[in-house]
């Protein structure tokens, strides 16, 4: 572009903004073109009017002629405006217009950030071609709570969360209310992540898929449920113990997630230990899945399908055991060291694993406690707790059940202590 340039008098990345904009309105152009229809009442602009205006804001925004942008995008609307009226009392929208006016300032865009300008253009081409997708979207597969809960998530995302003090809370035991609720909106994220996948693949992908997913909220009331409609439905106790084994990985996964939300140094070293349960998990849950028989097609995984994605009443209440719990484990390593410390997590393991993951996280941000201490304290947290999902699985699903729920809770915790002890 340089030697061109040279050639041309004109300093290469001034062509290369050029091309980018000649490319990006002809990309538009033949989208819009291939919509335009035909006869009279065929959209007013097609390939050659988008090529145009993208290639005009490019020359607007490089002959720097102070005022010459925002006056060639108000005679770009002025056209569009006017096309719109000449066609007056038709049933059409703006798309056109719009993505004409949106055209010529990608077009200037391409001058001075070329690299932003094309992506943009191919972005806007997309969105232009989906349009019965997203239509069919919004209309039909798009439920009105799960619309309500998108826009409760981008709220705290967006809104709530930039607002949150970020310094140490003492009495918080050295967490951070942004943190927490950082963590809080973790949740909510997997929740609708499952949500989401869950909706696409069906009821038919099976009571392992449902598993996996519920388990981001609750392992434990995951296998209670599976371990209920095994008793209930014999004939599906093995698909049902895929679910709850798959519930367990999900239970791995989060974990993790955690640490790298609130301590990515322990994460890192936690990780290998992580991934190997989740392999294992994965990998019998897959298995026990393959094995077992399909599940009706009638039978949908989610039992209420008008709830929306989000459990914000199980968040929040996760969110306050979270911050009791890091207050209990700190107060206890402070009263007896390491062993409060240790006994702390214990305690709390056996109502839910993630409470007191954390915690130790939250410490080991601050600077109380070191990673070995995470490590240990992580694998404390799984056994006590893997003790409570057994007697779950026992009393819900009975022995049968039970036992393969047990030795995928079993299995990876060994060698997991096993690996702990080689990466010390």
């Amino acid at each position: 572009m340089d030697d061109l340039g040279q050639a041309f008098g004109v300093p290469g990345q001034l062509l290369f903004g050029l091309a980018a904009a000649f490319g990006s309105g002809l990309l538009i152009g033949l989208e819009r073109e291939r919509h335009k229809g035909r006869g009279p009442h065929r959209e007013p602009a097609g390939v050659r009017t988008f090529t145009l205006a993208a290639v005009g804001g490019a020359l607007a925004q490089a002959l720097e002629v102070p005022g010459l942008v925002p006056v060639g995008a108000l005679a770009i609307t002025a056209l569009a405006a006017i096309a719109y009226l000449r066609a007056r009392g038709r049933d059409r929208g703006l798309t056109t217009e719009i993505a004409l006016l949106v055209t010529y300032l990608i077009g200037a865009l391409c001058i001075t950030a070329p690299l932003l300008g094309s992506p943009a253009a191919v972005v806007m081409t997309g969105l232009l071609a989906a349009r019965t997708r997203l239509h069919r979207f919004a209309t039909e597969v798009l439920r009105e709570e799960e619309l309500h809960d998108g826009l409760l998530l981008g709220a705290l995302a967006l809104v709530v969360l930039p607002l949150m003090p970020q310094q140490p809370l003492p009495w918080l035991a050295g967490m951070k209310a942004h943190s927490l609720l950082g963590l809080m909106l973790l949740l909510l994220a997997l929740q609708a992540v499952g949500h989401i996948a869950l909706r696409l693949a069906g009821p038919q992908a099976g009571l392992a898929l449902s598993g996996l997913l519920s388990g981001l909220v609750s392992s434990t009331a995951t296998i209670a449920a599976m371990g209920a409609r095994a008793r209930a439905q014999p004939n599906l106790a093995l698909a049902c113990a895929a679910g709850a084994v798959m519930s367990t990985c999900a239970t791995w996964l989060q974990a993790q997630l955690m640490l790298f939300a609130m301590a990515p140094q322990a994460a890192l070293k936690v990780l290998p230990i992580a991934l190997l349960g989740m392999a294992l998990c994965g990998g019998l849950g897959t298995v026990l899945a393959r094995r077992s028989r399909r599940v009706e097609r009638g039978t949908p995984p989610e039992a209420d399908g008008r709830r929306g994605p989000l459990r914000m009443r199980e968040a929040l209440l996760l969110s306050l055991m979270l911050s009791a719990v890091a207050v209990a484990v700190s107060w206890a390593r402070e009263q007896f060291g390491s062993s409060g410390l240790y006994g702390a997590v214990a305690l709390a393991s056996f109502a839910d694993a993630h409470s007191p993951v954390a915690s130790l996280a939250g410490l080991q941000a601050a600077g109380s406690i070191g990673i070995e201490e995470v490590l240990r304290g992580l694998l404390l947290a799984f056994t006590c707790n893997s003790i409570t999902r057994s007697i779950t699985a026992v009393v819900a699903g009975g022995w049968p059940f039970a036992r393969i729920v047990i030795a995928a809770l079993a299995l990876p915790l060994m060698l997991a202590a096993a690996l702990a002890g080689v990466l010390r």
